[in-house]
């Protein structure tokens, strides 16, 4: 039975495709990237053409109302626009194409291909904002997620339907880690969005991916640092949309966003545009009220639906784990991911701090003996590196502390189960089974 819900938004996406989009007004203010116009019914996201002296229209959005104009901000920098030039509504902004025709494909913001191939066709459409799902009736997480990455699998497992965030400074290996993540993960498929990061990083990336039968699984929404903030939060959104598609065709989904620091970047220089009082780091409320509901959106489905597990970055500015975006995001995430520089510099790749690292969802998907073997690793690695100045100069004498030799015995042994090649694949059954052994399980 169609509930209410439904059935009201199934009418208005009707009357969205089937309206003739005629609106228009004139613009009668320009400051370079934001436009106001005369008035005429438009959403929040609206696309719109504006006149150029060019001839070449520019695409903008709104994103704003003010004293019965609307408010809008290219997607482009360094449009010819005077005052007076028309403005007209060209879509509604609500519903983005999906489909199949996205895997094994880079498409940017507005769904246009990246790669050089052709524009992909795709016969469905997903609204870009998602579709509420009551919390009541969503999954649980109760199943262990491969993600090729020895230790993620045996020390910080992840569930399907998991949200979780790596939080890195620059130069750690982050993008290394989620390369791996995205050929290597048992999910069905894999939806990367790349938010402003640089474009060399964007093709290294995609390079590396879609080497053998992972491309044929993943779609990338690449948006480079040099395209406009309406594009970077637009990117972050339709990546997410493409997720939810999957997840409703019961498909368990990874999604990996990259970063949501940079989509929080991009929010925060809107909001200030609009108007909105800066606050920490000049952070306006507009993105505290956005990082939740862009994590909200992933996570586990319905009955009969399938699971997104997100993977989100972000960026700890001069490694400050105490960034506003840092801690909104650890705030609802369901367990996160630390890489140390320290771990870097001792060629400790992938770099992740294991005792600082939690996966919340870990005790509730594994068995008791991996459960306790993962205590064990983190306590010794604690331990090792709280001592390791003291060791290093000299000053630990064996038999003074056991669990402290324990620690000093085992670490080449503790560090090798860490570490691991970019092109190395560890899955999860193994895994497992070499830390609960390497803990004389």
């Amino acid at each position: 039975m169609t509930s209410l819900a439904d059935s009201l938004q199934a009418d208005i996406t009707a009357i969205n495709e089937n309206r003739q989009l005629s609106m228009f007004g004139h613009v009668s203010r320009f400051d370079g990237q934001m436009i106001e116009c005369g008035g005429f019914p438009a959403n929040i996201g609206s696309l719109c053409s504006v006149e150029t002296d060019d001839e070449q229209p520019a695409i903008a959005e709104v994103i704003g109302f003010d004293k019965g104009n609307n408010l809008l901000s290219l997607h482009k920098f360094g449009a010819r626009i005077r005052v007076g030039a028309r403005v007209t509504l060209a879509d509604d902004g609500a519903m983005v194409p999906v489909g199949d025709g996205l895997l094994g494909r880079v498409t940017d913001a507005l769904g246009n291909p990246l790669d050089g191939g052709p524009t992909p066709r795709l016969e469905e459409r997903w609204p870009l904002m998602g579709r509420e799902i009551n919390p009541l009736t969503r999954k649980s997480v109760d199943t262990p997620l491969d993600v090729g990455v020895r230790a993620i699998n045996s020390l910080l497992t992840v569930g399907k339907g998991q949200r979780i965030g790596i939080i890195a400074g620059s130069g750690v290996g982050k993008s290394v880690l989620l390369g791996m993540m995205t050929r290597f993960a048992a999910a069905d498929i894999v939806v990367v969005g790349m938010i402003g990061e640089r474009g060399r990083e964007v093709g290294d990336f995609t390079k590396t991916v879609f080497e053998g039968e992972s491309k044929f699984r993943t779609a990338i929404v690449a948006v480079p640092a040099d395209r406009s903030p309406l594009l970077r939060i637009r990117g972050a959104e339709r990546a997410t949309a493409i997720a939810e598609y999957y997840r409703d065709k019961g498909k368990d989904v990874l999604l990996i966003m990259d970063s949501l620091t940079r989509v929080a970047h991009a929010r925060r220089e809107i909001g200030l545009a609009l108007g909105e009082q800066p606050t920490s780091k000049g952070y306006p409320p507009s993105v505290v009220s956005m990082i939740p509901r862009m994590i909200e959106r992933t996570g586990s489905g319905a009955a009969g639906q399938g699971t997104i597990t997100s993977i989100y970055t972000v960026l700890a500015d001069g490694d400050d784990a105490n960034d506003p975006v840092v801690d909104s995001a650890r705030a609802i995430l369901d367990g996160h991911l630390l890489l140390s520089r320290q771990q870097t510099q001792m060629g400790i790749y992938p770099a992740i701090d294991i005792p600082a690292s939690v996966s919340r969802v870990m005790n509730d998907i594994v068995d008791d003996k991996q459960s306790e073997s993962a205590r064990q690793f983190r306590r010794l690695v604690s331990l090792y590196m709280e001592n390791r100045d003291l060791i290093l100069m000299g000053g630990y004498a064996p038999g003074q502390d056991s669990e402290l030799d324990l620690a000093v015995n085992l670490w080449p042994k503790l560090m090798q189960h860490i570490q691991q090649l970019g092109g190395e694949k560890a899955d999860f059954g193994a895994s497992r089974n070499a830390l609960v052994k390497l803990m004389g399980g």
